[in-house]
C-alpha cells in the first residue's frame, strides 16, 4: 500500500522529469552558443571546442548580416515606449470600468470582450494599409503605435484587481475634495502595485518577442532597421545557418536575460497580480 510520502516522491520525480525535458532545449541553446563551430553541430550534444567568440561577435563585430546592437536597440526602444503607453492605457481603462459609473458601461465592456476574442492576425492586412497611408511603415514609431493602440482592451484582469479595493477609500478621498485623477494616482495606484507590475511585464513582453507584426511592418532590407526577432530569424535562413547558427543561439541567450531578470525580481508581484485580478471580474 502506497503511503503519503511515496506519493510525494512520485510527484516530485514526475515534476523533475518534466523540468528536465523543459530545460534540455535551453541547455542545448546555451552550450551551442559557446561552441567554436559556427554551424549546427549534429554529432554531439556538447561542443568539441568551447569559445566566447559568438558573444564577442554579437556586440563587438557586427556585420551586414548580423547587426545585433542595432536590433537590440530597436527592440528596446519599441518595448520601452510600448510598455509605458500600454500600461497607462490599461490602468486608465480598468479604473474607468471598475470605479466609475456611466451610461453604456456594461455594453461597452461586453463589446470590448467580444472584440478581444477575435485573433489579431485577422486585422493585420488592414492595419498595414492604414499605417502605409499614414507613412508609418518601416518605422519604430509605427510599431509603437500598433502595439499600444489596442492595449486598452486588455483591461479585464486589472479591473478585477481594482474591484477588490474598497469603494469607501475612494469615497473618503472624494469627500476631502480629490477629483478622479487624484484618486486614481494617489489612492488606487499605490494600492495596486502587484497588478501594475503584472501589466508592465505583459506590456513589455508583447513587442519584445513579437515577430509577425514586426516582419509585416518593417519591409526594409537594411538589417540595422530590424528588431531582434527579425534579425535572429534571418540568421537561420538556409543560406546563412551554416555560418551563423551558433551566433543565433548566443543572440537567443542574450535576449532572454532581460526578461529572466525581470521575472525573477518581480515574480512575487506578478503572481499576486494574477491571483488578485482573478478574485472578481
Amino acid at each position: 500500500m502506497k503511503t503519503k510520502s511515496d506519493n510525494h516522491v512520485l510527484r516530485h520525480v514526475f515534476l523533475g522529469i518534466l523540468a528536465a525535458i523543459w530545460l534540455l532545449p535551453i541547455l542545448w541553446l546555451l552550450v551551442t552558443s559557446l561552441s567554436a563551430y559556427k554551424g549546427i553541430n549534429t554529432m554531439s550534444f556538447f561542443p568539441q571546442k568551447w569559445s566566447f567568440d559568438n558573444y564577442v561577435q554579437l556586440f563587438a563585430r557586427p556585420d551586414t548580416v548580423a547587426n545585433f546592437p542595432a536590433w537590440f536597440k530597436n527592440s528596446m526602444l519599441i518595448g520601452t515606449f510600448t510598455c509605458i503607453i500600454s500600461t497607462a492605457f490599461v490602468l486608465m481603462v480598468a479604473y474607468a470600468m471598475s470605479c466609475m459609473r456611466f451610461d453604456g458601461r456594461k455594453s461597452l465592456m461586453t463589446f470590448s470582450m467580444v472584440l478581444g476574442m477575435f485573433p489579431g492576425v485577422l486585422s493585420m492586412i488592414a492595419v498595414y494599409f492604414v499605417m502605409k497611408l499614414m507613412g508609418l511603415t518601416n518605422s519604430i514609431t509605427g510599431l509603437i503605435v500598433i502595439y499600444s493602440a489596442g492595449s486598452g482592451l486588455g483591461y479585464l484582469i486589472c479591473k478585477g484587481f481594482f474591484d477588490t479595493i474598497p469603494a469607501s477609500m475612494r469615497e473618503s478621498a472624494r469627500i476631502e475634495g480629490a477629483n478622479e485623477l487624484r484618486i486614481f494616482i494617489k489612492v488606487i495606484i499605490p494600492l495596486s502595485k502587484p497588478i501594475v507590475v503584472y501589466t508592465v511585464i505583459n506590456a513589455f513582453l508583447a513587442p519584445w518577442m513579437d515577430f509577425v507584426m514586426a516582419k509585416l511592418m518593417i519591409r526594409s532590407k537594411d538589417p540595422s532597421d530590424w528588431t531582434v526577432a527579425m534579425g535572429l530569424y534571418n540568421l537561420v535562413q538556409k543560406n546563412l545557418v551554416g555560418d551563423y547558427f551558433s551566433l543565433f543561439c548566443a543572440g537567443g541567450i542574450i535576449v532572454s536575460i532581460p526578461i529572466s531578470i525581470l521575472f525573477v525580481l518581480m515574480q512575487r508581484f506578478y503572481v499576486d497580480g494574477i491571483t488578485g485580478g482573478a478574485v472578481k471580474g
